[in-house]
């Protein structure tokens, strides 16, 4: 295991956690996409299955437990123990178009046609694209509180890092998964869109902050998304 992976995975922990303790002391979900936070909690339960198969180490086994039971708690949190504060009117993302394309093409580019294997795969995929319903959230309220913004830029640093890690091992260890590479960069780059648009087009409202407008581009790309998985609804 190499300081890139480390680092990414505590941003990764860093992000996850201190969105759901901001849950608990706010009593609140205002401005979290729960729908982001359950294609998370796909994720995390179809990459993890392994747990009940194989043993990699005691750090690995236990950061699995922990991905896996925050996400959960964050999703109980929003759609039972907190609900009345949760805004289903701007979380409208409709994520079967994020779901069934990420399932489907898991089928087609698995380096096995194993349960597991499609399943890792479809976790991969699907991770890629998990925070658009977030950011659609954002572009249609046009705010965002800090914490919001730090978990984006966490989530974000943890792809990269994870870039770093696939870039060190090719080179150290001669090791790469170009699934995992391609679903990384995608990923990363939609981070870094967001926050070269937040920085260079203007930003949106951020509570305690100035009152700026949203990334022109970032909305028209949420905005895009959510017509067509309307007109194939």
């Amino acid at each position: 295991m190499n300081i890139f992976r480390i680092l990414g995975d505590l941003c990764h922990l860093s992000a996850i956690v201190i969105l759901l303790l901001n849950i608990w002391k706010r009593q609140s979900c205002a401005g979290i996409s729960g729908k982001s936070q359950i294609l998370f909690a796909v994720v995390y339960t179809a990459r993890y299955l392994d747990l009940f198969t194989s043993f990699v180490s005691e750090y690995n086994t236990v950061m699995k437990v922990i991905f896996i039971g925050v996400s959960y708690a964050t999703v109980s949190s929003i759609y039972f123990k907190f609900k009345t504060t949760y805004d289903q009117n701007h979380d409208t993302f409709w994520i079967e178009c994020l779901i069934f394309p990420a399932f489907a093409l898991s089928l087609l580019i698995s380096h096995d046609f194993t349960i597991l294997e499609v399943l890792w795969t479809f976790s991969i995929c699907l991770e890629s694209v998990a925070i658009l319903p977030q950011l659609f959230l954002v572009s249609t309220t046009g705010k965002a509180d800090r914490i919001m913004l730090y978990y984006l830029f966490m989530l974000g640093s943890y792809r990269a890092l994870y870039l770093l890690n696939w870039i060190y091992r090719y080179y150290f260890e001669n090791h790469y998964d170009i699934i995992a590479v391609v679903a990384g960069v995608v990923q990363t780059a939609i981070y870094c869109g967001f926050f070269c648009l937040y920085i260079t087009k203007g930003e949106f409202c951020v509570e305690g902050g100035n009152d700026k407008q949203m990334p022109f581009l970032l909305v028209r790309m949420c905005i895009s998304i959510q017509l067509i998985s309307t007109s194939v609804r």
